[in-house]
């Protein structure tokens, strides 16, 4: 009877112990989910739109963009006349000596005269050859090549923060693979050891196991290192104040986008890839430069006027005048043609041709390395595609011969030895898998940059 009271009171105590290990984890699981959400979660979009807001680089290509805006101006490229007002005083303290006809002779000493003056000065330049013209539309092109400069900024830098985003995926896949490693080799060890106590297994095959557990758990600790590596160069191009802090990802595989036409990338860099915009820009600047200086083959109108007030007090000592006071307005024109300037003007506008001339043949050169480069860069994508598929075909043939090598070793039938190159070539096979998606994933990047399409990854 006491038996049986016991065996009530332990299965009681039981229940009662499972039912707090639910409790447990339950409490264990709500802990995890709120400080899971209490870390800010990342993914593309979110590493981007931070970047391009703190990234000191853009800052910079913008404020540089805004001096251009600001330089946009009818004042600046000398359209408008310039209206000056001016202010003067003057004095002076003379002694004179005079010696007459009649050899009489008078001095005077310390003979204080001032004057002052106040007058307003207008020039204008109404006509210089159209060069005036010339500088607006000049500060127009900067203005235009300025925006085109930030787009470009923008574009290295989404290709920046997109490469190092996917390469921390890259290295926290790796940090995964090693990790399920370690499990394989303890998994391994464990079975070992059983064995050697019941002493069916040598202590060859114990230290073998102990040897590759270790092994595997060092270039665990060393990938700990690595990804915090990558999150620290990932942190410091978005600008972030603590570079140090943990990055979590939303991502935890690499897709590429296999829709890519190479007849489409190619008609997208011929129309919108920044550089060759920014080719055609520096090439309509140096048309601008050769008007301008065909503007000297014109000739020139200048116009001034001025209104101003002049007063004048005298020492009465050496002056029947105590005080004059004049004030008037003026005004004229110039007109004028530089005649001959030592054939400088032809000399310089020859050279200025040529330079155009100069500015096709570099927009030639880069369509041609951009053309080079797009063609190199589809062959690796479309080789990293085939690639992912043949080692994603691998990863499945290789974690199924494991397992057959697993339960072969179980059954005492294997070699930790075999079974140690079934768990290489799994482990392999995932890497590899791993490194062609993200080669694949870089190719798309890169085409999408060349084709100016990388702003794509913002929508």
């Amino acid at each position: 009877m006491k038996k049986i009271k016991n065996m009530k009171f332990t299965g009681i105590r039981c229940r009662m112990k499972k039912r707090g290990q639910k409790i447990g984890i339950l409490v264990f699981f709500s802990f995890f989910l709120l400080s899971v959400e209490a870390q800010e979660i990342y993914d593309l979009k979110r590493v981007l739109a931070v970047g391009l807001e703190h990234n000191y680089d853009i800052r910079i290509v913008r404020n540089e963009q805004q001096i251009a805006d600001n330089n946009v101006t009818r004042g600046n490229a000398g359209m408008l006349p310039n209206l000056d007002v001016q202010a003067g005083y003057n004095g002076s303290i003379t002694n004179i000596g005079q010696k007459m006809a009649d050899q009489t002779e008078v001095h005077y000493s310390s003979i204080f005269n001032q004057g002052a003056t106040l007058g307003l000065n207008l020039n204008w330049t109404v006509f210089d050859g159209f060069s005036m013209q010339t500088n607006y539309a000049r500060l127009k092109e900067l203005q235009k090549m300025g925006e085109i400069s930030v787009r470009l900024a923008i574009e290295d830098l989404i290709s920046t923060l997109a490469s190092g985003y996917y390469t921390y995926v890259r290295q926290n896949l790796r940090l995964n693979n090693l990790k399920y490693a370690v499990s394989l080799s303890r998994e391994r060890l464990r079975i070992v050891e059983a064995r050697y106590n019941m002493g069916s297994m040598s202590r060859l095959d114990l230290q073998q196991a102990r040897v590759d557990f270790n092994a595997d758990s060092s270039s665990l600790i060393k990938q700990y290192e690595v990804v915090q590596t990558s999150a620290i160069t990932l942190n410091q191009i978005m600008a972030l104040e603590d570079v140090s802090q943990k990055l979590y990802v939303s991502d935890t595989t690499i897709v590429a986008d296999k829709g890519l036409e190479e007849t489409s990338l190619w008609k997208n860099t011929l129309e919108t890839n920044s550089n060759l915009l920014l080719s055609q820009k520096n090439k309509m600047l140096s048309e601008l430069d050769l008007k301008a200086l065909q503007s000297r083959n014109y000739p020139y109108l200048r116009l001034n006027a001025a209104y101003g007030y002049s007063l004048n007090a005298y020492d009465t000592k050496n002056s029947s005048v105590e005080r004059q006071n004049n004030r008037g307005f003026t005004y004229g024109f110039t007109l004028g043609y530089a005649l001959f300037d030592g054939m400088n003007r032809k000399r310089e506008q020859k050279n200025a041709n040529i330079a155009i001339q100069n500015r096709e043949w570099e927009y030639k050169q880069l369509e041609l390395a951009l053309k080079a480069n797009l063609s190199a860069m589809w062959m690796a994508y479309r080789n990293n595609i085939e690639l992912t598929n043949l080692e994603a075909e691998n990863l499945e043939a290789a974690r199924e011969n494991y397992e057959i090598a697993m339960e072969r070793y179980r059954l005492g039938e294997l070699s930790g030895i075999e079974l140690r190159e079934a768990q290489n070539s799994l482990l392999e096979a995932g890497e590899r898998l791993f490194q062609a998606q993200l080669d694949t994933k870089l190719c798309e990047i890169s085409l999408l940059q060349i084709s100016g399409r990388i702003t794509d990854y913002l929508d």
